[in-house]
């Protein structure tokens, strides 16, 4: 027997042996048993693979309890079809503890603000992915918002939050994972630019994606089930200690909706009861940066809210795109745009929230609730400008009252942007007020159970452009209303 004959026989038959560039975690210690905890074994295998330059961290089917894992540059953690990581509960104090923000003032929560205490998290790291048909299990997670400064309010530190915590990392590649349970969120990424999620589901009881002050990403073909809260998020929080915009970000090809927690997953798709919300893609709240070059395009959303595009703490909101969007037991509202002066952030800041060009386009939305029209709502001081809704077909379930044209709707102003917190709206189909530049194209109205508000209602709108309105009202009742001074209303049938 030659000797390289030999040495490759020995390669195959040493366990703690690995193909080249692959690291087996079994061959670190991991059981794979869902009673060990395996989490040690997996950072072994990672700090292995990083030694060497990088490659693929294997986890091969089984369960593995874990804590923090702890992802590196140049790593690959695929997780193998069969195979599920369990987060370990509270009690085995298993997790990193958060991280020290440094004595600076936060101005968004816990959940965005620390990265560490998480079941796969990565700080500062190039070149990370993390693959494979496999399944995250948040068991163990607490969904609550309990950090503070490194301690868990009423716990003990090592408690986790979050599936997946990404903060400062570049090319990053998540695709093909499940998760379940996420946590407070399933997957939120901070300051992280060129990065790719693909095919990923989430089935959850809280937060899906949180992206923040992320640019240049693509997230595409991903199916996420989120009844308790909000499925798919852009933000723009102070969490990196200075205004980020998120922007250059584009979104294709998802499923958004709200069944109950689990049912997504096993095919038994039941209805959760309507919560303060669920589902929906959301810009905000945290808005600090604001948000620039996005863009939503093919897209479904079921038992959910539906698009909310939120502006209120003194960043910008521009050059948005949404196009071909289906919508099916629309909870509140389906089309949401707002700016408000909740101002969460440095008090040295002075420039008032802004936005301007937004593009939404070919969307059908049926059996909407009809407590909330489409709302477009600026600032007196600072309008809303250039909005375009074209190709748009909304069927409500109706049941407005007549006096409601006349209601005094609450100003954004520093409330918390959520129309059900507002109620009704004074129009069935589309509200507006300080807008500058309105136009509207090719929209049909209908409702099931009669309603006696307007279709549309404008309150300081000026420069509005509405053509090929489809939208009945009932007898007596103007399909248009106008309020304020200086509107310049074009109207065609």
């Amino acid at each position: 027997m030659n000797k390289q004959l030999l040495i490759f026989l020995c390669f195959l038959c040493c366990g703690t042996m690995n193909a080249a560039g692959v690291y087996d975690v079994r061959n670190f210690g991991a059981k794979g048993d869902g009673r060990t905890l395996d989490s040690p074994a997996i950072n072994a295998a990672i700090e292995a693979a990083v030694k060497d330059g990088g490659g693929q961290v294997l986890v091969p089917a089984g369960t593995y309890l874990c804590g923090s894992i702890r992802l590196k540059s140049n790593i690959d953690l695929h997780l193998s079809a069969g195979c599920t990581i369990l987060a370990a509960p509270a009690k085995m104090g298993a997790y990193d503890p958060s991280e020290s923000f440094g004595g600076f003032p936060e101005y968004q929560d816990g959940g965005h603000t620390y990265f560490h205490n998480s079941l796969i998290w990565a700080e500062g790291q190039t070149n990370v992915s993390i693959t494979g048909h496999g399944m995250i299990d948040g068991k163990g997670l607490t969904k609550k918002d309990t950090e503070s400064a490194g301690i868990v309010q009423g716990g003990s530190i090592g408690t986790g939050d979050k599936a997946i915590a990404l903060k400062l990392c570049r090319q990053v590649t998540i695709r093909d994972i499940t998760i379940y349970r996420g946590g407070h969120f399933g997957i939120i990424m901070t300051g992280c630019d060129l990065s790719t999620i693909d095919n990923v589901t989430i089935d959850t009881n809280r937060d899906g994606f949180d992206i923040d002050c992320c640019k240049y990403m693509t997230i595409t073909n991903c199916k996420i089930n989120t009844p308790s809260d909000d499925a798919l998020v852009l933000k723009s929080s102070y969490a990196l200690k200075k205004a980020v915009p998120c922007e250059h970000i584009a979104i294709s090809n998802c499923n958004i909706t709200g069944y109950q927690c689990g049912t997504l997953l096993d095919g038994t798709y039941v209805p959760e009861p309507v919560n303060w919300v669920c589902g929906r893609f959301k810009l905000g709240t945290e808005s600090n940066g604001g948000y620039r070059n996005i863009s939503l395009t093919n897209c479904t959303f079921a038992y959910s809210s539906g698009l909310a595009f939120e502006e209120v703490d003194q960043g910008k909101m521009e050059n948005i795109v949404v196009n071909n969007i289906t919508m099916s037991h629309v909870h509140h509202y389906p089309i949401y745009i707002t700016t408000g002066c909740r101002n969460r952030g440095p008090k040295e800041v002075t420039q008032p929230s802004s936005a301007r060009d937004i593009q939404i386009s070919n969307v059908i939305a049926d059996d909407c609730d009809s407590l909330c029209s489409i709302i477009v709502t600026g600032m007196k001081d600072e309008p809303i400008r250039n909005v375009w809704l074209s190709n748009i077909r909304l069927y409500f379930k109706g049941g407005g009252a007549k006096d409601l044209v006349n209601k005094d709707y609450r100003e954004q102003g520093t409330n918390y942007p959520e129309p059900k917190f507002a109620g009704w709206t004074p129009a069935y189909g589309l509200y507006a007020r300080h807008v500058e530049g309105l136009h509207v194209r090719d929209v049909t109205f209908r409702y099931e159970r009669p309603d006696y508000r307007p279709a549309i209602v404008l309150d300081d709108v000026r420069d509005v452009t509405l053509h090929d309105i489809d939208a009945p009202t009932e007898p007596g009742i103007e399909q248009v209303v106008t309020f304020g001074e200086h509107e310049s209303v074009e109207s065609r049938e």
